[in-house]
């Protein structure tokens, strides 16, 4: 296995937290990470997730909105905790407030509510953050939130999959759009426990395949699953793809990344897993063009790991996670997530990225 020769942006990260208006004036952006990508009419569109928490002075004190229902509106509801008074609960994870330890450890908040928002960029390095919220989460599954949404272009259609998350677990929900002004919602396409799902941008022999991440509770690990659909809302002949693997930086759970994109040798996937500690690392799979579950080829090392300061530290340290990438000019633009926190980007050239899968 090559030394990978994969070069950050000089400009990483691209968009930090402060770049972001918040969505009400009492709220502070926490991060904006994990970015859906794709290109429209000549610009670089980043649909990112914006996570916002309820100003406090107080290390004590934890705020943060929820999304609720009244008089059939989706309005901002607080939650306060002091975390003093509630000694049941675990608050060492920035993202969760937690009850219980080991097998019986639950979710109980999570510490931050995302939406969904464009950035733009007309060279893919300096971008325009939107003002307001591009999409608002709804009561009901949405009610923790909407959280990395991947863009997969078919035909004239963009279809945006994210995360939708609530007490009732994390599902997999579908919008449409042609022109990043008018969003169609399609509701549920993956059950809880199911994310990380990366539409293929074509159909193959006939049907779509998406990837997707179940998450067993009983026994298996979070593993990388294959479904065929005819429609893209009804998914189907789910298949076990990839697994968990006893190499260090692949040891905890996988997904699925990015949207897979065609190459002459074949569809590249960037996918993220992490290990036991939580260490989340990229790596990649060439997959046969007519067979999208026989792999080629993979990454014996990690494509990309957490190495520069923004990686390494803030909100949740040890992170790169994409949720997309651009294919032009024989070159892979990968957009990530740092430490959940911040946006930035890699690129590598088509010989670079086959020399580190050893073709």
């Amino acid at each position: 296995m090559n030394k990978v020769n994969i070069l950050r942006c000089e400009n990483n990260p691209l968009i930090v937290p402060d770049m972001v208006k918040p969505s009400c004036e009492d709220f502070v952006v926490k991060g904006v990470f994990n970015c859906g990508v794709t290109k429209y009419k000549g610009e670089y569109i980043l649909l990112c997730r914006v996570a916002e928490a309820v100003k406090t002075d107080s290390e004590d004190v934890v705020k943060f909105p929820i999304v609720v229902e009244k008089e059939g509106k989706n309005c901002f509801q607080t939650v306060t905790l002091v975390k003093s008074e509630h000694p049941d609960l675990c608050f060492d994870d920035s993202r969760t407030v937690t009850r219980g330890a080991g097998d019986d450890k639950n979710v109980v908040y999570l510490t931050t509510l995302s939406h969904l928002r464009i950035a733009r960029s007309t060279d893919g390095i300096h971008f325009t953050v939107d003002d307001n919220p591009t999409i608002m989460p709804n009561a009901g599954n949405e009610y923790w939130g909407m959280e990395d949404p991947r863009i997969t272009l078919i035909e004239d259609t963009y279809y945006i999959n994210y995360t939708a998350v609530s007490p009732n677990g994390a599902e997999t929900d579908l919008i449409t759009t042609k022109d990043f002004e008018n969003y169609t919602r399609h509701g549920c396409i993956f059950l809880p426990e199911n994310k990380d799902v990366a539409i293929f941008p074509e159909k193959i022999n006939g049907k779509y395949y998406a990837f997707n991440r179940p998450v067993p509770k009983a026994f298996g690990t979070p593993d990388i699953w294959l479904s065929e659909s005819e429609d893209l809302l009804h998914w189907g002949k789910h298949k076990h793809f990839y697994g968990v693997a006893d190499t260090k930086w692949e040891n905890g759970r996988i997904g699925g990344g990015a949207p897979p994109v065609r190459t002459d040798k074949g569809w590249v996937k960037i996918y993220h897993a992490a290990d036991k500690d939580n260490r989340y690392c990229l790596g990649a799979f060439l997959l046969d063009l007519e067979h999208p579950d026989k792999i080629l080829a993979k990454s014996e090392q990690p494509l990309l790991e957490p190495e520069t300061d923004y990686e390494r530290n803030g909100f949740f340290g040890e992170v790169v996670f994409t949720c997309g990438c651009i294919y032009e000019n024989q070159n892979l633009i990968i957009y990530y997530g740092a430490s959940d926190d911040t946006i930035c980007c890699a690129e590598i050239t088509q010989e670079d990225l086959y020399r580190h899968l050893g073709i």
